[in-house]
């Protein structure tokens, strides 16, 4: 079954490219993911398509108009029945790696809506099944954040990554950063790769990914650590030095 995607966009170029190569381009080709890029600017009226007006009140910039992106959104509905529909925004929630579950059984699939200039005019509020923020800071348009949400979505279908183990060991799986990754040569520039992964040890390997997953997501994301709760295995191993292991 194919998980599809809608994205609604003034510039489909910009997405295009990156939907339709590596890991997202062979899901497409395989039939587990669609993705269809929609320009909202055929919904616009008028010689010159126009799509974006000054803000009523005044203050810089121009506002998306509603005409032309609720017609967009209602035409990607009817291909799309109970799509959930989303605005690219920074006032909506953060998206992360729990949002990305959530959507991807959501298996109706999503319209993604590429917000531009100071912003969509709220009358396009009631079309929307809520709005969706890549972190606080500021991008020129959504299109970035769609590409990062089908990215990250994508990946959860079953069969993407043919190995289904990949997305379950991958950062914030389990509120965990990753563990280090090493390949050949197994020695560069003086550093070597670890001896417990040289040692074929496969339990032992194990233990040592966890710790330094634990002691990384410690080290660098507190916020995430702190959110944690380690069982007995886990407090016993983190009891240990890495030398212990």
């Amino acid at each position: 079954m194919s998980y599809p995607v809608e994205i609604l966009t003034l510039f489909p170029g910009m997405v295009s490219g990156y939907l339709g190569a590596s890991i997202l381009g062979k899901a497409q080709e395989k039939g587990l993911l669609s993705v269809t890029i929609s320009d909202v600017r055929e919904h616009a009226v008028g010689k010159h398509h126009v799509t974006d007006d000054s803000p009523y009140g005044g203050g810089a910039g121009m506002v998306m108009k509603p005409e032309p992106l609720v017609a967009a959104i209602e035409a990607a509905r009817a291909r799309l029945p109970g799509a959930k529909a989303l605005l690219m925004s920074p006032r909506g929630p953060v998206f992360n790696q729990a949002t990305a579950r959530e959507l991807v059984r959501h298996e109706a699939g999503l319209i993604l809506v590429c917000g531009r200039y100071e912003g969509v005019d709220e009358r396009v509020m009631p079309f929307l099944d809520g709005e969706v923020s890549l972190g606080d800071f500021v991008l020129t348009g959504g299109e970035v954040a769609a590409m990062a949400v089908v990215d990250a979505v994508a990946r959860l279908v079953p069969g993407v990554l043919g190995n289904e183990a990949s997305s379950v060991a991958e950062s914030f799986e389990e509120g965990l950063l990753e563990y280090p990754h090493y390949t050949r040569p197994p020695v560069f520039r003086g550093v070597e790769v670890p001896a417990v992964l040289q040692s074929g040890d496969h339990a032992r390997i194990a233990r040592w990914r966890r710790w330094k997953a634990i002691k990384l997501t410690q080290e660098r994301r507190p916020d995430l650590y702190s959110r944690l709760e380690f069982g007995k295995a886990d407090q016993k191993l983190l009891a240990r030095g890495e030398e212990e292991l």
